[in-house]
């Protein structure tokens, strides 16, 4: 599956529960199992097959930056999904789940994104790179 962005976080954006500019978002790693939904899945809870901890990955996932640029020439909006390099792994990964982190129960934490690889990465006992992705909604 590609990659996409939640109908929910478009929801929760124009709803003003989540502010790109100020709210602090995470990323965590799921296996191939792991099936989005982007009319379903809302939050964090909806998410399967998160990866163990491994290295300097932990449950929960890493802070990311979410950053969104407004083209008016284009008539779109960028959603720029931060990257992240996890040392020491030993786990084979293939989507990366974004969301904001409430701090809380993962029922409150809202989805963003999901970038799937296009196919299974593994790191044995190296490092793991998630290189930064945009997403584009055209308006």
């Amino acid at each position: 599956m590609a990659s996409i962005i939640f109908n929910s976080f478009l929801d929760d954006v124009f709803k003003g529960n989540i502010d790109c500019d100020t709210d602090t978002f995470y990323a965590l790693l799921t296996s191939s199992s792991y099936t989005e939904d982007k009319d379903t899945h809302d939050r964090r809870d909806d998410v399967t097959n998160e990866l163990a901890a491994s290295g300097n990955y932990v449950t929960g996932g890493f802070v990311a930056t979410v950053t969104v640029t407004k083209d008016t020439v284009n008539d779109r909006i960028d959603v720029s999904l931060g990257g992240y390099t996890v040392a020491s792994a030993t786990f084979t990964a293939r989507k990366a789940v974004y969301y904001k982190r409430r701090g809380g129960a993962s029922s409150a934490d809202e989805l963003v994104a999901v970038n799937d690889f296009g196919s299974d990465v593994t790191a044995t006992a190296g490092t793991f790179t998630l290189s930064a992705s945009t997403v584009r909604i055209q308006n």
